[in-house]
């Protein structure tokens, strides 16, 4: 079962949406992050990827906010987004030094 499955029908049209569309323009940015051989094109990939994860986990907070996932389940995705914003902020700065 998806985690999103667990959102009432009202929400399935709303934050359900903007939370899939935030992970597959995510997927996207990250792959063209990967493809580009130029510094400049990855960092400006990177960062539109930062400000994608930073509104991914407003969506996070008010999936738990309004109780549509669990504790356990905010704690996962926190756990799992805060660990992906740590890696991408290692390779920003990998990319601003060379």
């Amino acid at each position: 079962m998806s985690i999103t499955e667990a959102f009432s029908f009202s929400e399935t049209f709303a934050l359900v949406k903007e939370i899939k569309t935030a992970m597959y323009t995510d997927m996207r940015l990250l792959m063209y992050a990967i493809k580009s051989y130029r510094s400049q094109d990855k960092l400006k990939y990177l960062s539109e990827l930062d400000i994608n994860l930073s509104l991914f986990k407003v969506f996070i907070r008010l999936s738990y906010k309004y109780q549509y996932i669990s504790g356990k389940n905010y704690a996962s995705w926190s756990k799992l987004v805060t660990d992906i914003c740590n890696m991408l902020g290692g390779w920003i700065n990998s990319c601003q030094k060379k």
